[in-house]
């Protein structure tokens, strides 16, 4: 039996060390059993409610340096010269770690000293935190300019249209001397430990969140827990806002704050070859996520159970709930060493298994698990939300920055501050409708099939919500065909322009944007002095009409006024997706055995971050790739995309969002329509025994009617 419940005096009898520390001068009678102030001491940490204060930290830091590296995206990309294929597998190698160790964590359960293992998962991920800020220290310094970065007025007049003969000999050089095979080495280093440290993330992350819910559940009240839990998940839910709101501050910054150029830049954040401080917020999150695992190495591997209910829930429970049985009371107040008469769940059964048998084991309860239509449709319909919500989170960044040409600092900010919390408001609407509601499997079904349909319904005009990409001076808007550089116009013959440059200027008269001011024909440049930031302008310029002046950076979209419009629906429509997460994860507990609930949750995760998680980035990356209309080259290699057309990037996007609310849609029409057929088996089932019954009352009442008569 667990510790009982009961009057003051009854507590003397837990002979529990912990117990008696935690127990203080008025939980003893008269007072006289007093502890030591040694005793005193570790109290907080036996107290379930301070793991629940250290474990919401932990998990919300822990979100925060996960989802970090998708708010600077676009930002890596531009760094180290990635294509949005490689960036999105790097972001999904987070999830390959993870994946790879998450089902041990169901046989391992309570053997282990759950705190512990939580603390050193957490300096893992503090580990993983820093290493990916290695590839800034070990890099050179950034060169937006790619041409004699140790001058910076010769990177100026690089820039510049000179004639072939007062072109520097030396031009090219610096270009084909950095292709060096230590260049090459390096760039392959600098992709290794990013994708080595995403790995790291994902393995420092597995023993936290199922071992702090397990640890909570263990020893906390039967009537807290799911108060306790709630407060978890809630607090969890603002890390990935926090990561968006922390990737807004750091990018205003440039990327070598640390080591700024003599000068300084002459760049702003509306540039496109400006970089910001990306590094700097995996320093920041990695250190919290530190000073957030300090408390567990000091949490008992087993605390005493939590015994008594808190005095607002139970005012709540009283005018909400029905009243508890004296059966469910019981069993629920089960201690956690006592386990129940049947074992027919792998839960049950693993920690009767050596690891060999669990692997052997374990597929087999996987496969019975999946055969539930159920469960395979709800798992479904999870997948393709999930890999929606993977590939916006990865690339809507990016996609604000390309097709309303706004800065990655304030798309992080509007996703942060808009679709992260209208999100987490659809998730706790849809709980409370849930609870409130009292909703069974079919209106659970309903109510995700709805949230479902106005969510596909709110996405439809997102295809026509932007504009066709502005005309820029020799690049072919076809992707289908060749991307590159057509021949440029006749008023460059004259200059000597470098082809791999990239340093943009735009004819805003015109509407044209060139690749760089010698591609425009300009010869002077003009530096515009302000108190707050300089402007750089360019003068003299043949191919614009009355010769400029034209200023630095690309060309501001024709469409970014509807960059709130858009990012309104999105939100809406996130809100409306997050409204089925209840409920379909409540049709998912209530579809299969009892025996088999925590191994269903288990496979649910699994499938999640294999066929979500892991691919949707990828595919998601590799869409938008194959809209870029124009690819820097670095040493003979594709490197980062500078020009994409907007409206295939739009329409590839936005379909493939689309295509997995459609998915999702479908199998919640489909669990339904199930869910239908199964009421209806069940009706006719509960109608045959009754109409048998009704038959043999008539039949008895006819034999009785001679026998009143008689009488």
């Amino acid at each position: 039996m667990g510790p009982r419940i009961g009057p003051i005096g009854e507590e003397l009898q837990v002979p529990d060390k912990d117990t008696k520390a935690m127990v203080g001068t008025e939980d003893t009678p008269g007072g006289k059993a007093r502890p030591n102030p040694q005793d005193l001491r570790p109290s907080v940490f036996h107290s379930i409610k301070f793991f629940v204060l250290c474990h919401s930290l932990l998990q919300l830091a822990q979100l925060m340096i996960s989802g970090y590296l998708k708010s600077s995206i676009s930002t890596v990309e531009k760094r180290f010269g990635l294509s949005s294929q490689t960036s999105g597998l790097l972001a999904a190698f987070n999830e390959v770690g993870n994946t790879a160790l998450i089902v041990f964590v169901s046989y391992f359960g309570s053997r282990v000293h759950r705190p512990r293992l939580i603390g050193y998962g957490a300096i893992l991920v503090t580990l993983a935190g820093v290493l990916m800020t290695v590839p800034h220290f070990i890099s050179e310094p950034y060169h937006y300019d790619h041409t004699s970065p140790a001058d910076m007025p010769q990177d100026f007049e690089a820039s510049l249209c000179l004639p072939t003969t007062e072109a520097p000999a030396s031009a090219p050089a610096p270009s084909n001397s950095s292709c060096s095979g230590y260049t090459e080495v390096q760039h392959l280093a600098v992709v290794g430990i990013m994708f080595t440290a995403q790995t790291l993330l994902g393995v420092g992350g597995v023993p936290i969140q199922p071992f702090g819910i397990s640890y909570i559940d263990d020893f906390a009240h039967h009537s807290n827990s799911p108060l306790y839990l709630g407060i978890l998940f809630a607090v969890t839910m603002m890390g990935p806002g926090m990561a968006y709101g922390l990737g807004s501050l750091m990018l205003r910054l440039y990327v070598d704050i640390d080591r700024m150029p003599e000068g300084g830049i002459s760049l702003t954040s509306k540039d496109p070859r400006w970089v910001g401080a990306w590094w700097l917020g995996f320093l920041i999150s990695a250190g919290t996520v530190a000073l957030a695992a300090i408390p567990y190495f000091f949490f008992p591997k087993e605390m005493p159970k939590e015994k008594h209910e808190l005095r607002f829930r139970r005012k709540v429970l009283a005018v909400s709930d029905p009243p508890v049985s004296k059966g469910e009371d019981a069993s629920s107040e089960r201690s956690p060493g006592e386990s129940p008469e049947k074992k027919d769940g792998l839960a049950q059964i693993a920690p009767d298994l050596t690891v060999i048998q669990f692997i052997k084991v374990f597929p087999r309860v996987m496969l019975r698990t999946l055969r539930h239509p159920i469960f395979l449709l709800v798992v479904l319909s999870q997948v393709c939300m999930s890999s929606m919500v993977a590939g916006m989170a990865t690339f809507l960044p990016k996609f604000l920055e390309r097709q309303f040409s706004v800065t990655a600092s304030y798309a992080n900010l509007l996703i942060g501050c808009l679709t992260i919390p209208l999100a987490i408001v659809g998730i706790v609407v849809g709980g409370i409708l849930v609870k409130r509601l009292r909703l069974g499997p079919m209106h659970c079904g309903t109510l995700c099939l709805l949230g479902a349909l106005f969510c596909l319904l709110l996405s439809t005009p997102l295809f026509f919500m932007g504009c066709s990409t502005h005309q820029i001076a020799g690049i072919n808007h076809q992707p289908g065909g060749q991307p590159g550089l057509e021949l440029f116009p006749g008023c460059t013959e004259a200059c000597s322009c470098p082809s791999d440059d990239f340093n943009p200027v735009c004819d805003s008269s015109a509407r044209v944007e060139y690749l760089t001011p010698c591609h425009a024909g300009c010869a002077s440049r003009v530096v515009h002095e302000a108190p707050d930031k300089s402007q750089v302008f360019y003068t003299n310029c043949s191919c614009v009409v009355g010769g400029g002046p034209v200023p630095a950076g690309s060309c501001d979209s024709a469409c970014s006024h509807l960059v709130l419009p858009f990012m309104i629906l999105v939100s809406l429509g996130a809100a409306l997706a997050s409204v089925t997460h209840t409920p379909s994860f409540m049709l998912i507990l209530r579809g299969v055995k009892k025996e088999d609930k925590t191994l269903a949750v288990g496979i649910q995760f699994m499938l999640l971050r294999v066929l979500a998680w892991m691919p949707s980035p990828v595919i998601h990356g590799s869409a938008i790739d194959t809209t870029c209309v124009y690819w820097a080259q670095s040493c003979g290699r594709r490197a980062v995309c500078h020009y994409y057309d907007h409206d295939l990037l739009r329409n590839r996007f936005i379909g493939l969002q689309f295509f997995f609310k459609t998915g999702s849609l479908a199998c919640f029409a489909l669990i339904l329509a199930i869910l239908r057929q199964q009421d209806k088996e069940e009706g006719t089932k509960a109608t045959i025994p009754n109409s048998g019954l009704q038959q043999q009352l008539l039949a008895s009442g006819a034999k009785k009617e001679p026998e009143e008569s008689r009488v």
